[in-house]
Parts: structure tokens; C-alpha cells; sequence
């Protein structure tokens, strides 16, 4: 489809193995949507992965930022991850028919090696020989992954806030029990700051964790709004851009309804929007599957028993008043209990939180002897995959170059894409 703004649209739908490497007859499709800029029909490609697990590709209403830089240089593809966007659904609807067991079943094909294995297809489809990536968040994980097995179909990497954790400070092979040790601390780090330009919100918070826990206030989606859920609109605190939002949306919550203090029926509105996994529940089914190695005890719901080792997290919400915290990328086994998008896959949830026989996602031989040219951006800020492991793992990767800022949060690229997409390809030389 050609654009009036200079960039024809071009749709692929592919299909490919449920269960790749085995003999399986079950189907699925991949969707990737190839933008091309006038003039620049010959150039090579560029894959994007987009951050999730669980995300589809972005759905450009204007092309700016990275991707106006990258079309200059490249037919980009936008590829649908499987599972969502156009890609052959991994949902409540779609899985309605399957059991729980079922159900977890499908859904341990749904990681980095399958993922890496439908790009190939793509890759395959378009008739190219190598391509580069550039992935954000959990889009760095694929493409590390990428790195491991297929390094020859790959002109160069970019990442962006999405170096894996493959080793803690002490050599041992890094858990999602490592993963949330870091992460909390950074979590409680990024509230004080939130609440120091804000000081009046952390009092209000605590208001409405209180208030929440006493009186029923229910969502438009018609579940009652808990304190700990309401503790998860924190998951913004990570970004630049999501930081003042979050104020916006805590202004002035209460009203006096017959005589009763209740929660106004707009800000009840916002926080349903923010707060519901109707968009994308397969973020969080897999979150914490990705952290699943060989050699390692299940994840088991790591980020919530790993909140109990800090006390501003362990306490109950409603109890902490003026010590107000909110919580970020963690996901906990009672939303699967309270969000209605969540409910009817929480059977297949636990069952993929104690899987013990996870395959390797990481050849870190392989990764030693990297010939890929690769650069990544790290945030000395990031406030879901930390600095500090980013760097362990950037150091197992031969050649890396390292681009670090301390300005940038995790969307970085969101936030100042083309600058960055500049600095990447310059630091690949």
C-alpha cells in the first residue's frame, strides 16, 4: 500500500511451526508489516522487535523518532511477535477451548528461541540474505538470543535497554529470583524520586490504599479495585514518559458521594485503563517465563516472594501511609485472580511459574566468540533491567560496544529515538 507520506505499507503474513524442530502438526501465523520509503526500495533490511514479552509491533500513526531515521537507510520490518497483533492470537478467546494444562503447554513455545525461529521464516520469505536488528526491552533478549544461533543471517545489532541477565556478580547463572533482587531497590529508588517532585501524592496514595482496603470501589470492568492493585500503576515510574502521567492521574481522587467519601467515577476510569492486561495478557503469562534456564529451580512467582525481603514492599499497601510505595514490572500470582482479562488463563500461569525443564535460550560460547558487529544501549537509571547486569552480560559479548547514558529511563528510545538510533549506528562505525 503506498502512503502520501512517502512510505509504502507492505503486509506479510506468514505461516510457520507451532513447535519448531519437532514433529508437530500444529499451525500458527506470524504477521510483519514491511515499511519502505520512496527511494530507498533496494536498501537493506531492518527487523524490530518490540519490548514485551507479550507486545505487539508498534503501529506507526506518524513515522518520527528511530524509525524516521531508519527508513533513510532501510526497508524496516515491524514484526508482530507470535501470540500478538496480527499474528495468531495467544489469549483467553483464542485458548478458550484448552484446559489449563493444555494451555501452559502451547504457551512454552511462545519464548525467545521460537520467536528467533519466526523471524528466520520472515527473513526467509522476503528472499534476504542477512538483515539487522534492532531490538528494544525484551527485544534485546530475542536478539541476544539471535546472537547464539543464527549470527549469520545478521548484519549488525542494535540494542536498546534490553541486555538479558545470564550471570550475577559471582559468576552463578542469573534467576528471576537475581532479577527482582535488583529491580526492587531500583523500584523504591525511582518512587522517592517521583514522590520528592511530587510530595503531596505519596499522602494521597496512601489515602486511597486505605480507603481501598475499607470501602468497595469497583472499576469500569466490574471488578472491585484492590490495594494491591492499585499499587501496580507504578509500572510508568520505569519511563520518562509515563513519569508526570502518573501525577495526572492521581489528581484530586476523591468526591463526597450521599454523604460518603468515594473514589470519582473519572479517576476509577483512568486507573482501569492503566491497570487492565486486556491489550496484551500474554505479557503478563510470560513475563516471568523468560528468566527460565536449564539448572534452575522454577521461577515460581519469583517477584512476589522476592517482595517479601524488603519491608516497604513486604508491607501491605493500605498499612504504609505516608511510606507509600508503589511497585513496577513485577507480576503477581493475584492479578491472575483479580484483572477479568487475567482469570481465565490463571491455571496456565501457575503451571508455567514451576516449570522445571526450561530449554537454553543462551550459548554463551557462542557469544564469546561473536563476529556480529553489536551496540547497545544501557541507562545508569533503567529501572527494569538494571544497569549494572546489563554490564555483566555486555562483557560475555565479543565485540559489544557499549552506549551508556545516565539522561535516559527505559524508553529511551521512545523518548529520544533518533538521537539514540544515531548513536548506536555510529558506535557500530
Amino acid at each position: 500500500m503506498a502512503g502520501a507520506d512517502g512510505i509504502d505499507h507492505r503486509e506479510h503474513l506468514i505461516e510457520v511451526p507451532l513447535v519448531w524442530g519437532a514433529q508437530d502438526p500444529r499451525r500458527i501465523t506470524v504477521f510483519a508489516r514491511e515499511l519502505v520509503r520512496h527511494g530507498r526500495e533496494d536498501a537493506p533490511h531492518l527487523v524490530w522487535f518490540q519490548g514485551g514479552p507479550g507486545n505487539r509491533a508498534q503501529r506507526p500513526e506518524s513515522v518520527s523518532g528511530w524509525l524516521d531515521a531508519a527508513l533513510d537507510e532501510h526497508r524496516v520490518v515491524l514484526l508482530d511477535q507470535r501470540g500478538t497483533g496480527r499474528s495468531t492470537p495467544a489469549d483467553a478467546q483464542s485458548l478458550a477451548g484448552l484446559d489449563a494444562s493444555e494451555q501452559a503447554e502451547y504457551l512454552r513455545h511462545f519464548r525467545a528461541d521460537s520467536i528467533v525461529a519466526d523471524a528466520e521464516a520472515v527473513r526467509e520469505v522476503l528472499g534476504v540474505k542477512t538483515w539487522w536488528a534492532l531490538g528494544q526491552s525484551f527485544g534485546g533478549f530475542i536478539l541476544t538470543r539471535y546472537l547464539t544461533t543464527a549470527p549469520a543471517s545478521l548484519a549488525g545489532v542494535m540494542i536498546t535497554a534490553g541486555l538479558p541477565p545470564l550471570v550475577t556478580e559471582d559468576g552463578r547463572t542469573a534467576s528471576a529470583d537475581d532479577v527482582y533482587a535488583e529491580t526492587y531497590p531500583l523500584t523504591a529508588r525511582r518512587n522517592d524520586e517521583f514522590f520528592a517532585r511530587y510530595p503531596g501524592d505519596r499522602e494521597v496514595c496512601g489515602l486511597v490504599a486505605r480507603h481501598l482496603a475499607d470501602v468497595e470501589e469497583r472499576l469500569p470492568t466490574g471488578e472491585r479495585l484492590t490495594p494491591e492493585r492499585f499499587q501496580k500503576l507504578g509500572i510508568g515510574l520505569g519511563t520518562a514518559s509515563d513519569f508526570d502521567a502518573l501525577h495526572y492521574a492521581l489528581e484530586d481522587p476523591f468526591t463526597v458521594a450521599g454523604g460518603t467519601r468515594r473514589l470519582k467515577a473519572h479517576s476509577l476510569a483512568q486507573w482501569g485503563v492503566r491497570l487492565s492486561m486486556a491489550q496484551n495478557p500474554l505479557y503478563a503469562v510470560m513475563h516471568e517465563t523468560i528468566y527460565g534456564r536449564p539448572g534452575l529451580p522454577p521461577t515460581a512467582w519469583a517477584a512476589h516472594r522476592v517482595r517479601n525481603r524488603f519491608e516497604v514492599f513486604a508491607t501491605p499497601p493500605q498499612e504504609l501511609g505516608d511510606r507509600f510505595c508503589f511497585v513496577g514490572e513485577h507480576m503477581f500470582p493475584w492479578q491472575f485472580e483479580q484483572d477479568p482479562a487475567l482469570v481465565p488463563l490463571r491455571g496456565a500461569a501457575d503451571l508455567l511459574a514451576h516449570v522445571e525443564d526450561w530449554g537454553e535460550l543462551y550459548d554463551l560460547e557462542a557469544l564469546a566468540g561473536n563476529r556480529v558487529p553489536v551496540a547497545a544501549a544501557m541507562y545508569t537509571p533503567d529501572m527494569f533491567v538494571p544497569f549494572a547486569s546489563q554490564q555483566r552480560t555486555a562483557a560475555l559479548i565479543d565485540g559489544l560496544r557499549p552506549v551508556v547514558s545516565a539522561e535516559h529511563h527505559h524508553d529511551g528510545i521512545r523518548a529520544d529515538g533518533k538521537a539514540l538510533y544515531a548513536r548506536l549506528k555510529e558506535a557500530l562505525g
